[in-house]
């Protein structure tokens, strides 16, 4: 790094829902540390967040619902590949000492993506998550206005309690799930629907799933 740089350190200190949120989302509250060097005039901090599959246990139940992902039982150990769950730039301002900014992601119900995926899968304990930094230091030195990167080794590690996405998930689809579909497989379902005069679609996939033997 430039001589004069900041020296700042991160810690993830926990989890929470965002409030007010359009889509949902959760909080990653970063405990900022300024090490030494001059006093932060404001950070452009670039956050990649990525899980690490391979970091935690699974049950039987687990593993059949994570087949998709990661193959059969004999696959895994070559399958837990680490999955990238979001990139993200935070605003952080001026400070010395240490600060908090909340790391905001946006969480996605859609099962086409991996992590949704890997969220649904599981049913409780943690998900290791790896949260990879860089970014811009903006700094004053003898009245001067500097800028420096955030050194590339910045990172820190966080394991999320798997009831944080699910209680979220139920405060924006409370007992339901959402499934996107091609629109001639809909328009298809949509003229099942109507002709045999059911209600809903959970009494579609319902009748279609007992014809089928499911």
């Amino acid at each position: 790094m430039t001589a004069g740089v900041p020296v700042l350190s991160m810690v993830v200190d926990g989890v929470r829902a965002a409030e007010y949120a359009a889509v949902p989302t959760l909080e990653f509250m970063l405990r900022i540390v300024h090490a030494g060097g001059p006093p932060v005039r404001s950070l452009t901090l670039d956050t990649q967040v990525r899980i690490s599959p391979a970091g935690r246990a699974y049950d039987e139940a687990s593993r059949e619902r994570l087949a998709e992902l990661f193959g059969r039982r004999e696959e895994w150990s070559r399958n837990l590949r680490s999955l990238l769950w979001a990139q993200t730039v935070t605003q952080v301002p001026a400070f010395s000492g240490e600060t908090v900014a909340a790391v905001r992601l946006a969480c996605t119900y859609d099962f086409e993506v991996a992590v949704a995926k890997y969220f649904h899968g599981l049913r409780e304990g943690e998900v290791p998550l790896e949260f990879l930094f860089s970014g811009t230091i903006f700094y004053l030195v003898e009245g001067r206005l500097l800028a420096g990167r955030v050194p590339w080794d910045c990172e820190a590690g966080f394991r999320m309690p798997v009831r944080a996405w699910r209680e979220l998930m139920d405060r924006y689809f409370a007992g339901s799930a959402w499934v996107r579909l091609d629109r001639e497989v809909f328009d298809r379902l949509y003229a099942y629907r109507v002709r045999h005069t059911l209600t809903g679609w959970d009494d579609v996939l319902d009748r279609l799933l007992k014809e089928g033997g499911g």
